[in-house]
């Protein structure tokens, strides 16, 4: 938990049964049940491909998978307004919790426990199946931080998968450009918010959107974008991907099809960030409401149900700061009983605890937390034993990221083929805060470049408004502000 770059863990999943459930074994797990698929255009633009701007599709696995073969349309026939050679479908953010309901037991087959989480397995996990181009926009999560495997597949056995693996191992190693990559994330660091143009436009409660599409970037609109510092890489079959708190990532798949599950890891941080994303809450409804409804504004992201009222943000808002103060409370308690214990409990005591949390009114949106949320506190380490299995994330060549060439691959693509020996190696909480500094100085150069790029359209509009109000840095300030009014 002391990371503070992305890292790829290798050699930690082989005997993990999950590693058994491609797309054609959960299709016959679900057995015809129908799970919501997000469509999409394969062709870049220079704008992302936010999730307002797809269409939407409820099919079973077995017609996704016939639809991306490309079998008749009488077998996939809810794909048959879409050419799988022009769209790509991602059914994304599935929590295995509902969606294997009725069958607990397969719970199991995710064993985080074996990353120091005991307990946690795949009823703190999510699915993500996608097509070839199947991506999400650039965004950062406001809270915890993200463990992703991606998975290899339905094997014989797992004898048979450690071979499999092996011999995967040999193959990327001696012929990289005959083997098709599975999953690219381009991770950016906190500290390239500010060129990253962030948006709360459309609104997701836990997610801030970049305004750039990362692999096809409109320098003209978004100048600052080329200083941000990509980290690019490829995941493969068996590997496990951290993303560190606030870090930035955008994701594509590139295989025909591809599978992945992902648990977010809870922290002490995420308390004040509860506050922030409703004050954010509060704000964006508030005044986006307030509007005269129009069928093109799609301002609220999908996986929200529904604009919650006024009252509702309040209580919210009050519930969230309830709960910081609180854990204010439990924390320098600890920290004073701490004084008085030897080593040996000292050390102890930081284990991972639980922690009541109000989060949010019942049903207030979908993957609601759980009451009891298990927070993470890391101990800080002197030195991050890297090594062939666990491989750090670089950045791309500052000439690559320069002009957004997403497509490039970073230095730990060849680190993770050469140094592999042997094998491979939303919980609900959907939630997602930026670091930013706290100088007020920045905040100028922060606003949109979209509204000031055109000097014979000076309108200010209710979005560009809106990028300066909830502007991650203004909302920190204002909710230490209300934090501190609390305390007094």
């Amino acid at each position: 938990m002391c990371l503070q770059q992305p890292a790829v863990f290798c050699n930690m999943v082989f005997d993990w049964p999950v590693l058994y459930w491609n797309a054609k074994y959960l299709s016959e797990v679900l057995d015809g049940r129908t799970i919501r698929f997000r469509m999409g255009m394969k062709k870049r633009d220079a704008a992302p491909q936010f999730e307002t701007k797809c269409s939407y599709v409820e099919a079973t696995l077995e017609e996704f998978l016939a639809w991306t073969s490309g079998q008749p349309t009488c077998v996939s026939r809810p794909f048959s307004c879409y050419d799988s050679s022009k769209y790509w479908a991602y059914a994304d953010y599935k929590y295995i919790a509902r969606l294997f309901e009725d069958k607990t037991e397969i719970f199991k087959d995710i064993m985080w426990s074996d990353f120091g989480f005991p307990g946690r397995n795949g009823k703190e996990s999510t699915l993500w199946i996608g097509s070839a181009g199947a991506n999400t926009p650039c965004h950062l999560d406001s809270y915890g931080c993200n463990l992703v495997l991606q998975i290899q597949g339905r094997l014989a056995s797992l004898e048979t998968n450690r071979l499999y693996c092996c011999i995967v191992v040999l193959l990327i190693e001696r012929l990289p450009s005959c083997i098709e990559p599975r999953k690219r994330w381009h991770l950016f660091p906190p500290s390239n918010t500010t060129f990253l143009y962030p948006t709360r436009i459309p609104y997701e409660e836990s997610s801030i959107f970049s305004k750039v599409n990362v692999v096809n970037p409109d320098l003209k609109h978004y100048p600052r974008f080329t200083k941000a510092q990509a980290h690019v890489v490829t995941l493969n079959p068996g590997q496990v991907l951290f993303v560190p708190r606030h870090w930035w990532h955008y994701v594509e798949s590139v295989d025909p099809i591809t599978v992945s599950i992902n648990s977010w890891i809870e922290l002490d941080a995420d308390h004040k960030a509860r506050v922030e994303e409703a004050i954010t809450r509060t704000l964006v409804c508030a005044i986006k409401s307030a509007e005269n409804p129009s069928p093109v504004d799609a301002w609220l992201n999908p996986t929200e149900v529904e604009a919650t009222s006024h009252e509702i943000n309040l209580q919210y808002l009050n519930g969230a700061m309830s709960a910081y103060l609180e854990y204010q409370k439990v924390t320098v308690s600890e920290d004073r009983d701490l004084s008085t214990h030897d080593t040996e409990k000292e050390a102890s005591s930081c284990k991972r605890r639980k922690i009541q949390v109000n989060p949010k009114p019942e049903d207030y949106k979908s993957g609601t937390h759980e009451a009891g949320i298990t927070v993470v506190k890391a101990k800080k380490l002197e030195k991050i034993p890297f090594g062939v299995h666990l491989i750090p994330v670089l950045p791309q060549s500052q000439e690559a990221s320069s002009v957004g060439a997403g497509a490039a691959e970073s230095d730990s693509r060849d680190r993770l083929s050469k140094n592999e020996e042997g094998h491979f190696g939303k919980s609900c909480c959907t939630g997602k805060q930026s670091v930013m500094s706290n100088d007020c100085k920045t905040l100028a150069a922060q606003t949109d470049s979209d509204s000031t790029a055109n000097s014979s359209q000076m309108a200010i509009s209710t979005n560009d408004l809106l990028d300066c109000l909830v502007n991650p840095q203004v909302v920190s300030l204002v909710a230490g502000l209300l934090l501190e009014r609390e305390r007094v």
